[in-house]
């Protein structure tokens, strides 16, 4: 009888790019292989240090001179909603949710054209088409859903989120909605709803994805109450944003070795051999 210890997961790095949130900016990422056994386990462990997921691969920046992209989550119990979030999920009461497994549809595809039409024009995702969106939502090697909102009766979606469930909470992979009603506030309602799935479901975060000082386009994350980022390898409570606003500072990025290194991997048991 033989053992055979399992292999751990390979981090690599991709080659720089222009980053889509602060101007004159490039982006890095360190990524691994959502595959074989233990991808619910590895997913879990990672989303806990920051990491996403996008399809089979399990990222994180991993900038060379900037580390200003910070991972966020609200603590469902420490949750409180602002007036204007009640007056969000007031206006957006009469929407019903569907959540669904993880098959695109082609009602979906057309809301997200328009989403991004609008929205992204000029993104990484911009170009995307009927094939590769059906790939972003069903190749999933973990547990995922598809929750739908709609006006009930009505066949067109109003706002669409791919969304994993953890052992410790939801991660909203990706989330789009109808950009001809900004007033609705569908973004920041779809967060809302996910809050109160996690309250009825015992989970105690919501993971949102990140947050980035300084770029408007993520300034809406902050307004959460219970909002924590991951920051120097642990989570911590936003009491005020600007006590992140030195993130990116090129002296506070560790080297990629020193980063993979200090990743906590789950435990896997060890096969044996006859």
């Amino acid at each position: 009888m033989r053992h055979t210890l399992p292999i751990a997961p390979q981090f690599y790095v991709t080659a720089p790019q222009p980053c889509p949130y602060l101007e004159g900016r490039m982006e890095r990422k360190l990524f691994t292989a959502l595959q074989g056994d233990g991808v619910d386990q590895l997913n879990n462990s990672l989303s806990q240090q920051g990491f996403r997921r996008s399809q089979n691969v399990l990222y994180r920046p991993s900038c060379s001179d900037c580390s200003a992209c910070l991972s966020a989550r609200i603590d469902v119990a420490a949750f409180s909603p602002s007036r204007s979030q009640k007056r969000t999920l007031k206006r957006n009461a009469h929407l019903e949710r569907r959540a669904t497994s993880p098959w695109a549809t082609e009602d979906q595809f057309a809301l997200f054209r328009k989403y991004l039409d609008s929205r992204h024009a000029d993104g990484g995702m911009a170009d995307m088409d009927v094939f590769e969106y059906a790939a972003m939502i069903e190749e999933t090697p973990v547990r995922s859903r598809v929750v739908e909102y709609a006006v009930p009766g009505s066949s067109e979606l109003t706002a669409v989120s791919l969304t994993d469930v953890l052992e410790d909470g939801l991660s909203m992979v990706y989330s789009f909605y109808a950009p001809d009603r900004p007033q609705d506030s569908l973004g920041t309602f779809m967060i809302l709803d996910h809050i109160k799935i996690a309250q009825e479901a015992g989970l105690p975060y919501v993971y949102l994805g990140y947050w980035v000082p300084g770029s408007q386009k993520m300034g809406y994350k902050a307004k959460f109450s219970g909002l924590e980022i991951y920051y120097q390898s642990a989570w911590k409570k936003m009491a005020d944003p600007a006590q992140f606003e030195t993130a990116g500072h090129p002296l506070s990025t560790d080297p990629i070795a020193e980063q993979v290194a200090n990743i906590q991997l789950p435990e896997q048991p060890i096969h044996k051999k006859r």
